[in-house]
């Protein structure tokens, strides 16, 4: 779940004054003033995402370029597989891969993309994560890469069954690109970098645009009849649903990649007798963890009631049970569902599908089935 705080001295994305002429209920998040819903609410937005197409901005994340001093991009690939315990040096121009930056615990102090585009490698870091972030790069990669901080750019995110049909008319070359491409392309005459992904579970495509044509681009999308803007209220639900991890919520500097369900995203060359195995933070205890396991693990949680379960509800063994044995990171409404869905840590001995666990709710003790994610089928063109 989101939580908005009051606004004072937050900074804008470019298409702030868009937002507020379409009438978004602004709120403070990650430091910017942002848009939680339109006047069509949160389950409109929620559903036409899923049956259409969405327009999201994204702009508040923090977007990086490494660039290798040598002029060779596997010498930046390696440099990054320093700090992140994925195989960077695999990703093809063209392509791109979800990374997470480790600390010395295991612990993730940030998720991210990683795309290659050929003589550089291109970033996208969360919001409230990026100047830590820039701060761990360069002291860690100075040596091997420049890193500079694209300011000047924003970042839009048209996800949902219809956005390859709608960027199309912009860009007729979207059409050939499949889940996790990412490079340069010509969008409505404009420079832009464009990855197919996003964090909807849906199809659809990341756009990278220079700040100043940020508007003309958005306005442009939003002028097709499928696609409506998406606030932040229907972008957590749907992530949710997709059992997307919100950093800072479902993952955090405290949790590894394994605790999360992550380890899918750290290939065989860098685990135990991998080509590259470990030199990165953390590597002891995560590929410890890979080979036999985590204490603990992050799951699908399905209420059986109608009430939803909230971040922080502690989870409990049996229905009498005195002492909690985990507790819910993110939890909500789903709409496609019609029925409340959320995440949460549990032990490793209660993470099996189809197991009850119970949450306390207002002084009563509700049953939650443990699932597998996500909760809705992902739509990516692969």
């Amino acid at each position: 779940m989101l939580v908005y705080a009051d606004k004072t001295e937050l900074k804008h994305t470019p298409l702030h004054a868009l937002h507020l002429a379409r009438g978004g209920k602004m709120v403070e998040f990650a430091g910017y003033d942002m848009p939680v819903q339109y006047g069509t609410g949160v389950l409109r937005e929620h559903l036409h995402t899923r049956s259409s197409a969405g327009l999201f901005d994204v702009s508040h994340m923090g977007q990086i370029v490494l660039r290798p001093k040598s002029g060779h991009i596997e010498d930046a690939a390696r440099a990054l597989e320093r700090l992140v315990p994925q195989d960077i040096l695999s990703v093809a121009p063209g392509r791109q891969r979800y990374a997470q930056l480790t600390n010395a615990a295991g612990g993730i102090l940030d998720d991210l993309m990683v795309a290659n585009l050929g003589d550089r490698l291109f970033l996208v870091v969360n919001a409230a994560c990026q100047a830590d972030d820039e701060a761990h790069l360069r002291a860690g990669l100075a040596d091997a890469c420049s890193i500079e901080a694209l300011a000047d750019r924003a970042l839009i995110a048209l996800q949902g069954p219809k956005a390859e049909a709608v960027l199309t008319k912009l860009c007729a070359d979207v059409a050939a690109m499949r889940f996790m491409d990412a490079g340069p392309r010509r969008v409505d005459g404009i420079d832009c970098f464009v990855s197919r992904s996003g964090y909807t579970g849906e199809d659809g495509f990341e756009i990278s645009v220079p700040a100043v044509e940020a508007e003309r681009l958005a306005s442009a999308l939003l002028a097709d009849v499928d696609v409506l803007p998406i606030g932040l209220g229907a972008r957590d639900s749907l992530r949710l649903e997709a059992g997307l991890c919100l950093y800072g919520h479902d993952i955090d500097a405290t949790t590894t990649p394994v605790e999360g369900a992550l380890e899918w995203s750290i290939q065989k060359s860098r685990r135990n007798g991998g080509a590259r195995a470990g030199g990165f933070p953390g590597a002891d205890r995560i590929l410890d963890q890979l080979e036999n396991g985590a204490p603990r693990r992050r799951v699908g949680l399905r209420p059986e009631s109608r009430a939803p379960v909230r971040e922080g509800v502690p989870l409990f063994e049996y229905a009498t049970a005195t002492l909690p044995i985990g507790a819910v990171t993110s939890g909500g409404f789903g709409p496609s569902l019609n029925a409340p869905v959320a995440m949460g840590y549990l032990p490793a001995a209660h993470t099996a599908s189809g197991s009850t666990v119970f949450a306390e709710l207002r002084g009563q003790r509700l049953p939650l089935c443990v699932s597998s994610v996500p909760f809705v089928p992902n739509g990516y063109k692969r």
